[in-house]
């Protein structure tokens, strides 16, 4: 199958497959491959890869840093074998495996006749695949052993051959486990190797619980096929002692060896030998790999026990390496909803240990915006048409105005938005950016109408924003597993009905919000005082003349850098 690798050739590199029919490239935690970007270049669906019998496609899906193919920018084009292919600033390039093979067998022929490769400079007298070079682990291993020797199931008899067979079977083992499998699993795919290299009646892998530092059995697998999937069969007592010395054992005639003489796993199973290995990927042990054997004591050996040791350590390296690879899954989620709601610096400060969860009371400015008559426009719309064109108008007012002004997205609510400005980090100008942010959501939306026009689209909207500038408490809200980061206080319910007053195309503003902003001397027209829901007095509001200011200002008002 095809690939595509990310920073090639570097420590951060990293290869992703694609699969047969549609790839999905982007920022979103849905498409087919995530890419994290800091730089925030790419679109959260930003391109499709397509596999097909006539080639592989690359498709741009509008996004707003655009596709490049050999810097090239392209809305379309047929990739071929080596092509480099840029999302926004995030640089893959494509390797075809077959023609890539294609290539190489040419390679290799040329390379006697020619040993200068032309496109590398390089003199190259002999080249050999890795895939090719590897064997089959069934051609090393027999199907039956001899009940007096070893329980490996090595062809070879004679020392240094067997030695080496020994050696490619474990090489064998690291690359069956070298993927990134699903944590849950690997312990199975272990037992399952093990089950075809060794001769045992049963085995079980058991891994420390981290919060009672106890061994839990994660897998179990038995020679006989009729055997009881019971995964409590194990000797404690010897699964234990590994654990807390660290050694490898062997309890040859298990039954009478005095150390375990109290362990009624074994006097009630009858297990006459046992084998146990630690999970030690360093210096910390996560768990033991036991194996044993009910019908003769004294069936294990020196080799076996080394063996088993050798396994179970690349089995604890897969297992802290598939841990890690959750782990980073798991933060690329949690960076991904953080960087949702709060713009990338603010983002970079929490990550640094900005404290979110103590309340605090601080001045905000919040802005609320709403799509004029949206519910009669959605009516005869299809829910899922809805939903897509109110990912697309969102994009625009948060990921391209609101988090490059500074402004921290608290919540939306259906065709809503809210945003606040000076929570959760304060600034001197927070009330000018998110004026300059209204004012700039609404020379988007008159933008995002042409482009629909010209798309032959039947869209065409107005929104009405407001905003309020006053005190609230500020801090996580919520339950234990679902919390949400929220301002609380009038001046967020005054900001709501501001914008219920506003009309289509408008901007206002309140009284505290315009003293903050005088300093731009923008066009303002005043209101008559005007009676709100839920405020016995009514409020002296501010019209901004938007249509009057021009956007090219506002561009060089964002904050692209937060101070430290």
């Amino acid at each position: 199958m095809p690939y595509i690798i990310q920073n090639q050739g570097t420590p951060h590199e990293r290869i992703c497959d694609l699969r047969y029919g549609v790839n999905t490239i982007g920022r979103g935690l849905d498409n087919s491959i995530v890419v994290e970007d800091d730089a925030r270049s790419l679109s959260r669906h930003h391109a499709e890869i397509q596999v097909t019998d006539k080639g592989i496609f690359v498709t741009d899906l509008n996004s707003s840093n655009g596709t490049l193919v050999n810097q090239i920018k392209i809305a379309q084009q047929k990739l071929n074998h080596n092509d480099l292919v840029q999302f926004g600033s995030v640089i893959f390039r494509l390797v075809d495996e077959l023609k890539s093979d294609a290539s190489s067998s040419g390679s290799e022929i040329n390379a006697i006749a020619n040993p200068t490769n032309a496109s590398s400079g390089l003199s190259i007298l002999m080249r050999v695949s890795p895939e090719k070079s590897r064997v089959n682990m069934q051609d090393l291993l027999k199907q039956n052993i001899v009940s007096s020797g070893s329980v490996l199931m090595i062809q070879e008899s004679d020392e240094a051959q067997r030695t080496s067979a020994k050696l490619r079977v474990l090489l064998e083992v690291s690359q069956e486990l070298s993927s990134p499998e699903a944590y849950s699993a690997l312990p199975e795919k272990i037992l399952e190797l093990l089950l075809k290299i060794m001769s045992v009646d049963r085995a079980v892998l058991l891994l420390v619980d981290e919060k009672t530092g106890n061994l839990e059995p994660k897998a179990a697998k038995f020679s006989n096929p009729n055997a009881t999937a019971n995964l409590d069969f194990y000797s404690r007592k010897i699964a234990n002692f590994v654990l807390k010395q660290g050694d490898a054992i062997i309890s040859d005639d298990a039954s009478g060896d005095r150390r375990f003489d109290s362990s009624q796993s074994i006097i009630q199973q009858s297990i006459q030998a046992a084998m146990c290995a630690p999970l030690k990927p360093r210096d910390r042990t996560i768990g033991v790999l036991y194996v044993d054997n009910l019908s003769h004591g004294h069936a294990y050996h020196k080799e076996d026990l080394e063996f088993l040791s050798s396994l179970a350590n690349q089995a604890a390296i897969a297992i802290e390496n598939a841990n890690l690879y959750q782990s980073m899954q798991s933060e690329v989620i949690r960076r991904t909803k953080l960087e949702r709601f709060f713009p990338a610096a603010v983002s970079q400060k929490i990550e640094e240990g900005w404290d979110l969860n103590r309340i605090i009371e601080t001045e905000v400015t919040a802005l609320f915006s709403d799509i004029s008559g949206f519910t009669e426009m959605t009516a005869p719309m299809q829910p899922r048409k809805v939903l897509e064109f109110l990912n697309e108008y969102f994009k625009v007012m948060v990921e391209d105005i609101v988090f490059p002004f500074g402004g921290t997205l608290e919540k939306y609510i259906a065709d809503a938005l809210l945003a606040v400005w000076g929570s959760p980090y304060q600034r001197d100008d927070d009330a000018i950016m998110a004026v300059n942010a209204a004012i700039a959501m609404q020379w988007a939306m008159r933008k995002l109408n042409e482009d629909w026009t010209e798309q032959g689209r039947d869209l065409q909207i107005q929104i009405h924003i407001g905003l309020n500038t006053g005190m609230v408490a500020s801090g996580n809200i919520g339950s234990e597993n679902l919390i949400q980061y929220t301002n609380i206080g009038d001046t967020m319910n005054v900001a709501s009905r501001i914008c219920t007053a506003a009309q289509a195309g408008d901007v206002f503003i309140s009284e505290s919000t315009k003293v903050k902003i005088e300093s731009l001397h923008l066009p303002l027209e005043k209101l008559d005082l005007i009676k709100v829901k839920g405020k016995e007095e009514p409020l002296q509001l501010y019209r901004i003349l938007w249509e009057q200011i021009d956007i090219r200002e506002l561009s060089s008002k964002t904050r692209t850098i937060f101070p430290s």
